[in-house]
């Protein structure tokens, strides 16, 4: 069977062990430069080694960003930054412009190259022209169907990768490439510096179309209709794999490592249990809910099975909550389990325990001790340690959480 990897985001340190952790066969990160996320951590040069070091012991790999768009005055240094980046052993750069392909072929000439989505990539013939140019992989605009991606699979080399989302964050503009950040907030989307104006409310007029009104009266402050739901593909990646895609990718270099593991985990035992049954593939119901216990906006599945008529929200943009996380365990000890709060709960409450390639263990704290070992009723203090009795153990940087009671918990995902 074909290689499927799980690709995960990478902000800092934290997210990529979270990552790695949690499943994934490969990373994306930036450096402090030319990367699409200018506003999460990143890495410099040193952290960028230490990076890479960990990921390979691990036999995981990590892709470097460089698909910004980068102006004249930048290219003096892009030399320099491909530099570091081969000094660090990275697996591949990912790329947008043609002449920072160029660049990467002169000046790294081992290196391989993926593709950015900001490439725009739609169609068979430029992923050939591309292949022959040198790209390794291509990431397909994120505005193809099924159809499509399985047409530029077949039309093809076997031996050039395609990757997709398949989770996270979707933009109202082609592939991302939008110029109302720069517009509105003199921020450049194109160099990472989104400040999201398609998640503002706005009023809408037109003059000469009066026979195509825009209804906008959901709400009297405006409505959203730049604003996109989240793109959810948990139930979907048979699908995906069958359409000839070798890379699942997740977004979300700037969200939080809770998010991150939890993300990761749910694609790894979803692709986990396609590839043990590729021919009778039935995702099992709690891999399918974990999606839902991370905030999110409201899940559609895009332009996977044609127009989306369901991508777009236009009563709010912000997040739905069902479960927030409220410890990371530091260590387990004769079934005792240390750990550092993250969110305040409750002695009585449920929680939920989440370790890597594991089914959430449910329970219900019969005690609960502070780090001098006095018994407490409520975990409030904000990174304090505590300690409760549990049947089972669990590694290192496994997650607890609570369930938060909403509504909007009853959200499914849209087709």
């Amino acid at each position: 069977m074909q290689y499927r990897e799980i690709l995960s985001p990478a902000g800092d340190k934290e997210r990529l062990i979270a990552a790695l952790d949690y499943g994934a066969d490969a990373v994306y990160l930036g450096g402090k430069m030319f990367g699409m996320r200018a506003g999460a951590p990143n890495f410099d040069s040193e952290s960028l080694c230490e990076a890479v070091e960990l990921a390979h012991s691990r036999k995981k790999k990590v892709y470097l960003t460089v698909n910004t768009l980068p102006r004249n005055a930048e290219l003096a240094i892009l030399p320099e930054f491909i530099s570091e980046a081969v000094n660090a052993k990275i697996d591949a750069m990912i790329v947008a412009d043609l002449g920072v392909m160029e660049l990467i072929k002169k000046f790294a000439p081992e290196m391989a190259i993926h593709m950015s989505t900001q490439t725009g990539i739609v169609n068979y013939a430029t992923a050939n022209a591309l292949y022959h140019a040198g790209a390794k992989r291509i990431v397909l605009a994120r505005e193809l169907s099924l159809e499509e991606i399985a047409e530029i699979r077949k039309n093809t080399p076997e031996d050039l990768e395609i990757e997709v989302f398949v989770h996270g964050a979707m933009c109202v503009s082609f592939s991302g490439r939008c110029l109302l950040s720069a517009y509105l907030a003199d921020r450049d989307a194109n160099r990472g510096a989104c400040a999201q104006p398609c998640r503002w409310k706005y009023y809408l007029t037109e003059e000469k179309h009066l026979n195509q009104p825009l209804e906008m009266q959901e709400e009297p402050e405006g409505t959203y209709i730049f604003n996109a739901r989240d793109l959810c593909m948990i139930d979907h990646l048979d699908k995906l794999a069958e359409a000839g895609v070798t890379s699942f990718k997740i977004e979300g270099r700037a969200k939080s490592a809770y998010y991150v593991a939890m993300v990761t985990n749910a694609y790894r035992m979803a692709m986990n249990a396609y590839l043990q049954h590729p021919e009778e593939y039935h995702l099992p119901e709690w891999i399918h809910d974990e999606v839902f216990k991370i905030s999110h906006r409201r899940y559609c599945t895009g332009f996977y099975f044609g127009h989306p008529n369901a991508c777009q929200y236009y009563e709010n943009s912000g997040y739905i909550s069902e479960c927030e996380v409220v410890g990371v365990v530091n260590r387990c000890e004769n079934h005792w389990i240390h750990a550092t709060q993250r969110n305040r709960f409750f002695l009585g409450d449920e929680i939920e325990i989440i370790a890597p390639n594991q089914k959430p263990f449910r329970c219900r704290p019969e005690k609960i001790l502070n780090a001098d070992g006095e018994e407490i009723e409520t975990v409030n203090h904000a990174m304090m340690e505590f300690s409760f009795p549990c049947e089972k153990e669990f590694p290192e940087n496994s997650f607890i959480r609570t369930k938060v009671k909403s509504p909007e918990n009853e959200d499914k995902c849209i087709l």
